[in-house]
């Protein structure tokens, strides 16, 4: 009788940045399915999710993966329920309203790989800063590049895994390094990306490395924070084919500023000042190709005739993917009826102008 690892993996009631949990059930006659992944428990009042007079949290499934650092296991992305089966306060992924996944969603994560002897940036001297930014960006060579090692053998992790990564690459300043997680349906978009962190700090720890997710590790300083580029489309957006269109979504999202920074990640008034590729926190912009703007219009939207998608560069590296996901499809929800689908019998057909 075969003994299987399940490695379920849950996000913690810390506030304002919840952490990664997991813990190892052993299992036997697993078939590889989510289903065959039963429902556990956990003590939440080790993780600020429960009292210790009734302490019991739910772990439910929602994702399974292979794990690629083990014989013989699993991953388990679990969101967390109170002990009668409805969503805990702490669970963002039970927020998304998007049942029929028509919600895409690709996660720029930017993060820094952090010396701890140092309490620095991997690429950081004992003493003082290295050159300034702009020879680090996409870089090469052991004298600009730092941690690749740290890097591929997460992308390796993420690909063994069957994580959809789209891509890795160094980022502006020392030490800091991107992925990009790309999926269909926002649920399974942040499964993915915790996921992908789950296995990024899980390979650090074999070389004594942290991640930093915070969104400005080095304070007040002319280094580049780190973000998490939300870029997303639903039908509307991949098959309208109207500038016009596009303007209206992005301008549904103008008067809900508050709302988005509240789930765009701690302490994100450190990074969103108008510098550093960023629209100040309080303001809202859009734009082609503006980098500086709070959601950029790509270039390929727009010459593939505004048939596309949209990038929202406000939300922070250590943002609740859930949660930023939820909130912007909340936000698209409330463009004007007069744009939206219909069935003509034969497919979705856009109302234009209606």
């Amino acid at each position: 009788m075969k003994k299987v690892k399940l490695e379920y993996i849950w996000l913690d009631g810390y506030s304002p940045t919840q952490s990664l949990r997991s813990k190892t059930k052993i299992v036997r006659d697993f078939d590889a399915t989510l289903d065959g992944c039963p429902t556990w428990s956990f003590d939440g009042s080790s993780t600020e999710q429960a009292t210790g007079r009734s302490s019991d949290c739910l772990l439910k499934p929602v994702a399974l993966f292979p794990d690629p650092g083990r014989k013989d296991a699993y991953l388990v992305m679990s969101e967390v329920l109170n002990p009668d089966g409805t969503p805990h306060e702490s669970n963002g992924r039970a927020t998304i309203e998007d049942d029929d996944r028509d919600f895409w969603f690709g996660f720029e994560q930017e993060y820094f790989l952090w010396n701890n002897a140092t309490n620095k940036p991997l690429g950081f001297p004992e003493n003082g800063h290295p050159a300034p930014q702009g020879p680090y960006y996409c870089s090469v060579g052991a004298r600009n590049a730092f941690g690749r090692d740290i890097v591929e053998a997460h992308l390796d992790y993420c690909l063994a895994a069957g994580i959809n990564v789209e891509g890795i690459n160094s980022e502006v300043a020392t030490g800091q390094w991107e992925f990009q997680i790309f999926a269909k349906g926002a649920k399974a978009a942040g499964d993915q990306v915790w996921v992908a962190r789950y296995l990024l700090e899980r390979t650090a720890e074999k070389y004594g490395v942290t991640i930093n997710w915070h969104c400005k590790p080095l304070g007040n300083t002319d280094w580049n924070g780190s973000g998490m580029h939300a870029n997303f489309s639903n039908s509307l957006l991949r098959e309208c084919g109207s500038k016009d269109i596009y303007e209206q979504v992005c301008q549904a999202f103008a008067p809900v500023i508050e709302e988005h920074i509240e789930v765009y990640g701690a302490d994100n008034h450190l990074r969103l000042t108008g510098k550093h590729e960023t629209q100040s926190i309080d303001k809202f912009s859009y734009g082609v190709s503006d980098r500086g703007a709070s959601i950029r219009i790509p270039i390929a939207t727009v010459e593939n005739g505004w048939k596309g998608w949209l990038e929202d560069r406000r939300p922070n590296s250590s943002a609740d993917p859930y949660k930023v996901a939820s909130r912007i499809i909340k936000t698209i929800k409330i463009v004007p009826e007069q744009y939206a689908y219909v069935s003509n019998g034969n497919g979705r057909q856009h109302q234009a102008g209606k």
